[in-house]
């Protein structure tokens, strides 16, 4: 029964935050091919910062669930926004900055997640204030690992079609062919976060991302305490 307490209370203050660090991120990448000349995204309603828009029920929900139970990063991925890169006004140019929207989402989320934690750190401390605190805290992880996992520089992340945007063009049409194989690479990226392999660089730079957001709150954090 307490497993169950513990995966209830855990779904409870992750839901929310999994929710929309996932399809804000994506609506981020519709809304950045729209910007560049790109409409399909819109064309297909996908320009929403509704969730059930962006769902898919296992990368969303039960995936992220299983990663935080057994190494404690909540990755996850949401269905995917379509992105027609051949319509943007300089496609290899402009599908760099496409792709990082959607990370760059998770970072201002992110902040915006540690700002709220460091609000609710200085009010008086309620049952309901704890709940959203572990909220915000859980909102601050989420999208700072969202962030760092996606710009792994390996197609299909977002890092892998930045760095095709910043290839040569012999060298980046080659690199591209790799997104071919997505279910292979993020099997394979999943593999090494369960065996170990990349999780010590992984959890690092998570760290490191989080430190950032403290820095950037510090002068917040003075003003309330």
């Amino acid at each position: 029964m307490s497993d169950f307490n513990t995966i209830v209370q855990t779904v409870a203050v992750y839901l929310v935050p999994v929710l929309f660090a996932i399809s804000l991120h994506e609506a981020a990448h519709g809304y950045a091919a729209r910007y560049f000349g790109d409409p399909t995204a819109s064309n297909e309603g996908r320009l929403s910062l509704n969730p059930v828009r962006h769902i898919d029920p296992f990368g969303t929900i039960l995936l992220p669930l299983m990663l935080y139970f057994t190494i404690q990063v909540p990755f996850g991925y949401a269905k995917p926004v379509p992105v027609d890169f051949s319509r943007l006004r300089n496609p290899k140019k402009q599908m760099a900055w496409v792709a990082f929207a959607g990370p760059g989402a998770n970072f201002v989320m992110g902040l915006g997640w540690m700002i709220a934690f460091v609000v609710l750190s200085v009010l008086p401390p309620t049952e309901m204030g704890m709940f959203f605190r572990k909220m915000a805290g859980a909102g601050v992880s989420v999208n700072a690992a969202m962030f760092v996992f996606n710009l792994i520089p390996v197609p299909p992340l977002d890092g892998g079609r930045i760095m095709t945007g910043l290839l040569p063009m012999q060298l980046a049409r080659p690199y591209a062919s790799i997104e071919r194989y997505s279910l292979y690479v993020f099997g394979a990226l999943v593999l090494l976060m369960y065996t170990g392999i990349l999780n010590r660089a992984l959890l690092a730079a998570i760290e490191f991302v989080i430190g950032i957001f403290v820095t950037l709150v510090t002068p917040l954090t003075a003003i309330l305490t």
